[in-house]
């Protein structure tokens, strides 16, 4: 067909209509022309009728009615959400606990995006391949806290016990971190394998040490991580990796002065622990790892003073073996002149039995390495160390790089183990909880907060009876007082803060001293303060 138009895309005067849409084409591109057949619908009921068509369903209109959209709808969230997760797998498993939970109602709003987030916890908890709440939280967009209440509320209603839903694996989340996190994409494979392993034991170590009781698990991975990764020479900072693992950063912080310190404590077993703090442990970490892996690796005796004991203590063969040079001792910084010899003094007779000073005995070289070759043949058991020894001697500093083979990787705590075979190691050194301690110190501050609301109140209720001689600084009560500052959100006026302030309402309103220690100081004002008047 041809007319006075043309084609939009080539000029074509030739087209064709379609029998269906009624709609031009042209002959020689193919194009669609703009459609020229409008019709108004115009004239009510006896106007033209439309045709309806719907993909799916038959005759007009649609056949889906809201509950049908409703389960549309939560189905596509429930994939997105996985996929947005990587746990499409998981997909089925996910659906079919939600509809459990829901008597296959499933929903709509913001209370469902955060009952799929909990499902997907509960369902990787359920598998040992947990994924951290922060992380979830962050992909729903919802509060942490919310998203805890509502996976309590999702364990009790499934009435998940033991075995069903076993312990978080903290293991699976640094190995989980250490492969997903952009900052070890750059790092050879095999220095991410070790350092892996590396930080599986150190890890565990802690755990062993109690630094993850009481505690988020995840700060704790970070703060091995960025550690594992300072002492193999790999720039990864703290706050970039916390970031990426959803986790905050002042708490990952927190976590990794607290392992530094738990290393100083352990590190006080070398023979130059004395000197070690927190600045230079991060060079000593190498050998506490040691120690501590020796330590593990070893069956626990009973100490002797014989020298030809076939069991040795670890703690004794750190303080032995390490120092078998001649004139060189381990330090802080590397290897140093000795000023005393534990072998020398084995080999004096009674009355040089209290000396200690080697240069007071004016011994040659010669002779303190005559001596000591003499101490080796009468001491079989310390040959196997004597050729590293001999190169230790040769070397007057030591270098952290040059030495690649301080990690073996042979002990148990290099691989994941169930709690009671963890706690069952011994590393070397025994550590209270310090969550448990900043508790009891942090019960101990309240108490005496305590006792001095107790005697301000007494001040003002009773000043007859009040102690003369009491110093307790009745602060905000005397507004008069030469040395009153100026108040700052945060700061300490007189001595008095905010909780003190607390302390004096809660008081007053009758509440145990007892339930005023825990410090639940929002509950507690919610209770006996605000709805104090409610029967």
């Amino acid at each position: 067909m041809s007319s006075s138009r043309h084609c939009t895309h080539c000029t074509s005067t030739s087209f064709t209509r379609d029998d269906d849409t009624g709609q031009l084409y042209c002959d020689s591109c193919g194009v669609t022309q703009p459609y020229d057949q409008f019709e108004s619908n115009l004239g009510g009921i006896t106007g033209p009728q439309g045709t309806y068509i719907h993909i799916g369903t038959a005759g007009s209109g649609t056949l889906y009615s809201y509950r049908d959209r409703k389960l549309l709808s939560a189905r596509t969230s429930i994939k997105q959400f996985t996929n947005r997760l990587g746990l499409a797998s998981k997909t089925i498993e996910i659906d079919s606990m939600i509809s459990n939970i829901t008597d296959g109602e499933f929903g709509q709003g913001d209370w469902f995006q955060v009952l799929i987030g909990a499902c997907c916890y509960v369902v990787m908890r359920k598998h040992e391949r947990p994924f951290s709440m922060d992380e979830i939280a962050n992909a729903v967009n919802c509060d942490v806290y919310e998203l805890g209440r509502m996976i309590i509320r999702v364990v009790d209603f499934l009435d998940l016990r033991g075995s069903d839903f076993p312990e978080f694996d903290i293991v699976h989340m640094l190995k989980r971190s250490i492969d997903s996190c952009n900052c070890f994409e750059k790092v050879d494979r095999s220095l991410v394998d070790r350092m892996k392993k590396q930080g599986i034991f150190l890890l565990q170590c802690a755990v062993k040490l109690f630094l993850s009781t009481g505690r988020r698990p995840l700060p704790l991975v970070v703060a091995v991580l960025v550690l594992v990764a300072e002492i193999n020479q790999v720039d990864v900072r703290l706050e970039v990796l916390a970031k990426e693992v959803h986790a905050i950063v002042s708490t990952c912080r927190t976590r990794y002065k607290e392992l530094l310190e738990t290393l100083v404590k352990v590190a006080k077993v070398l023979p130059w622990g004395k000197d070690i703090t927190k600045k230079n442990i991060v060079k000593n970490v190498p050998f506490v790892m040691q120690y501590m892996e020796k330590k593990s690796m070893s069956n626990p005796v009973e100490k002797s003073t014989s020298v030809d004991r076939t069991g040795l203590d670890l703690g004794d063969v750190v303080t032995e073996c390490l120092t078998q040079e001649e004139e060189y001792e381990y330090g802080v910084d590397g290897l140093v002149l000795r000023k005393d010899s534990q072998y020398f003094s084995s080999q004096s007779n009674a009355d040089t039995e209290g000396i200690r000073d080697v240069e007071a005995l004016q011994i040659s070289p010669e002779c303190l390495s005559l001596m000591y070759e003499n101490f080796l043949n009468d001491n079989r058991s310390a040959m196997s160390s004597r050729s590293a020894n001999v190169q230790k001697r040769r070397r007057v500093e030591f270098d952290f790089q040059e030495c690649s083979e301080w990690w073996n990787g042979e002990s148990e705590m290099s691989k994941q183990l169930i709690l009671k075979q963890l706690l069952a190691k011994d590393i070397g050194v025994e550590t209270m909880p310090p969550s448990f301690i900043n508790g009891q110190l942090k019960c101990k501050i309240r108490r005496e907060k305590i006792n001095a609301a107790k005697k301000r109140i007494k001040r003002i209720t009773h000043p007859l009876q009040a102690d003369l001689d009491d110093t307790v600084n009745i602060g905000i009560l005397d507004s008069t007082g030469p040395e009153k500052r100026k108040k700052r959100r945060g700061m300490v006026v007189d001595g008095i803060d905010w909780e003190d302030l607390i302390i004096e309402t809660l008081i007053l309103h009758q509440v145990k001293e007892e339930e005023i220690e825990k410090g639940h100081y929002n509950t507690l004002l919610g209770l006996y303060v605000f709805n104090s008047g409610i029967v």
